[in-house]
């Protein structure tokens, strides 16, 4: 064969897209949805029921660290054994591995929710998806996931 039909061929197989990325508008939808569903009674549960209400939640240091911890948990256990959460599953996304394509382990979950909170504390991360063509956050990029719409069988 010649070098140059060697290199088209190379290039096709560079090119070609696997996945059908979800859009960064879903995405934050479903963000805000989870939000809503999950994190607010957390709170809310924390707040009322083992506290005596938003002041004492308000000065706790505490409270909204076991807060956030919990809805990782939640979020960590969801992804692995579903690819979803309830948001993502309302705006039919999915996390998945970036190469295999298959539900990520919980241990990679957990780090994706941890890189997740250093993405939105820095907000740098945030933006990337408005420069790549396969819509990656920074979280998505340290652990090696990527966010698809999910696939109708």
């Amino acid at each position: 064969m010649k070098f140059r039909t060697l290199k088209r061929q190379k290039k096709v197989k560079k090119t070609a897209v696997k996945y059908m990325y979800a859009s960064y508008t879903h995405r934050v939808k479903a963000f805000i949805t989870d939000m809503f569903m999950i994190y607010a009674p957390i709170l809310y549960l924390i707040a009322y029921v083992f506290m005596d209400g938003k002041d004492d939640f308000q000065s706790s240091q505490l409270a909204p660290f076991i807060g956030v911890s919990i809805y990782g948990l939640i979020y960590a256990i969801l992804l692995s054994k579903f690819g979803q959460t309830p948001g993502k599953k309302a705006y039919e996304i999915k996390v998945v591995d970036d190469k295999k394509g298959e539900l990520i382990s919980f241990f990679r979950a957990v780090c994706r929710f941890i890189a997740f909170l250093f993405t939105a504390s820095t907000l740098l991360g945030l933006f990337l998806p408005f420069y790549r063509k396969d819509k990656k956050s920074l979280h998505d990029l340290i652990c090696g996931t990527i966010v698809v719409i999910e696939k109708k069988d």
